[in-house]
């Protein structure tokens, strides 16, 4: 195996992560930025009051992207596992 074909095989497999954890990563970050904002204009500290938006948040992206997430890793996968025999 070629040093070009390691940084490639490594790329594509960075570029999936990033590509399926984005969605979560994102609705976590904007829900955590609003409770935020929220907490500060009320001047409410209660850890709960943030932690049990992004988790529904979470779920709620989870269930509606997941799907797409499972085809993305899935097609990631059997590309990698039919493409062995052109990598020896």
């Amino acid at each position: 195996m070629s040093i070009d074909l390691a940084l490639m095989l490594g790329s594509r497999t960075l570029w999936t992560a990033v590509l399926v954890a984005a969605p979560v990563l994102l609705v976590a970050l904007v829900v955590g930025l609003l409770v935020s904002i929220f907490q500060v204009v009320t001047q409410i500290q209660e850890m709960s009051l943030s932690f049990v938006p992004k988790l529904l948040a979470v779920t709620a992206v989870i269930v509606i992207a997941g799907p797409w997430m499972m085809r993305q890793v899935v097609a990631f996968a059997s590309s990698m596992i039919g493409s062995i025999p052109a990598y020896l």
